[in-house]
């Protein structure tokens, strides 16, 4: 295993153990103060994370400082890996005090992968439902729109030749209606 680690940073505490961050252009955890921390094998956890075919290739040996402020070798993981390592540990095997928070934690990690595999499909889906009811709405509201205004144009013409109607123009269109038929005498021919 490779030696790493020059900065350490403790960023949580659980169940009395500082959890560490050591930093040489890579965040890691160690993994020994989780595992006391949480009450597992910190020997079958190591055994478990060697023997996974991903973790295996990220485990390696940092120096960090313990909680007596004394240097350690201790063997850890990138920070990333982490939360999918926790995620497996068996709430079960934890410390009964540490039981609730694990399994708390194992519920949000579920809720996040169904939010990032599913929930966004879903909603995706739902959004383009709302989207294509949307659009066949305001398709129908411009084809309701177009007949309108056809009518609206129509109606306007009528009004424009209404407005310009003049009197002679009246007198001229009158005259054109007007018949003049001579009285026919009942029974005669025209």
């Amino acid at each position: 295993m490779e030696k790493i680690g020059t900065k350490s940073t403790a960023v949580a505490t659980v169940n009395g153990q500082s959890i560490i961050i050591i930093e040489n252009g890579e965040k890691r955890i160690a993994i020994k103060p989780i595992c006391q921390a949480l009450g597992v094998a910190f020997q079958t956890q190591i055994e478990r994370l060697k023997n996974d075919p991903l973790l295996s290739s990220v485990v390696t040996l940092g120096v960090t400082t313990g909680s007596d402020g004394k240097q350690y070798e201790m063997q850890t993981i990138p920070f990333k890996f982490v939360f999918g390592w926790l995620f497996r540990i068996d709430s079960r095997n934890v410390k009964e005090e540490a039981r609730k928070a694990v399994e708390k934690y194992q519920l949000e990690c579920y809720n996040a992968l169904y939010e990032h595999f599913i929930e966004l499909d879903e909603y995706l889906a739902y959004r383009n439902q709302l989207t294509e009811e949307a659009f066949l709405k305001v398709e129908a509201a411009r084809e309701d729109f177009r007949n309108v205004k056809s009518r609206l144009d129509t109606l306007k013409e009528e009004f424009k030749d209404a407005r310009a109607l003049t009197l002679d123009i009246y007198r001229e269109q009158k005259r054109q209606l007007a018949l003049d038929f001579e009285a026919v005498p009942e029974g005669g021919d025209i």
